[in-house]
């Protein structure tokens, strides 16, 4: 049973959503093995994201039920913040090539389906795009650093 690029993406996904530690997928010309590392998970800030293709618009701040309202630090991501997430799991780059200037660094002007990063997956390379044009106001990862799906790469400050 051959599985397309596309499947193999939305069984990662599926994975990454359950409790799910190891799967190993096997036929006559083809092996998958997918294992999750065995942190401990630790409860998310309540967040409310809106889904924008492979971005998302943060549109609450972080608050800790464990403390009072008034004791919470506020938050230092800006609230009109774009973050450009990783669709896949993979390995983050910057650049088109090893010695090559980045696609883009923090502070540069980014249009709409610019490319900003790659993203290596299972030896193909997948440009990753700004889904709005703004300015790149931080990169999250250095050259070469694991990324898991949905993680952030960078935020922009859209036009």
């Amino acid at each position: 049973m051959p599985l397309e690029f596309n499947e193999i993406r939305q069984l990662l996904a599926t994975i990454a959503q359950t409790d799910i530690a190891e799967v190993t997928l096997k036929s006559d010309d083809f092996e998958l093995t997918v294992r999750k590392s065995g942190s401990v998970a630790t409860p998310a800030p309540a967040t409310q994201v809106t889904e924008v293709g492979t971005s998302r618009i943060l549109e609450s701040t972080v608050t800790s039920s464990s403390t009072p309202l008034s004791a919470t630090p506020p938050s230092t991501i800006d609230k009109r913040l774009v973050e450009v997430d990783s669709p896949m799991v993979g390995t983050f780059y910057s650049a088109p090539a090893p010695g090559e200037a980045p696609f883009v660094k923090v502070g540069d002007r980014v249009r709409s389906g610019q490319t900003v990063c790659i993203i290596e997956a299972m030896k193909l390379m997948n440009e990753i795009e700004a889904e709005v044009s703004g300015q790149v106001m931080e990169i999250l990862l250095q050259n070469g650093e694991p990324v898991e799906y949905g993680q952030a790469l960078m935020r922009i400050n859209p036009d």
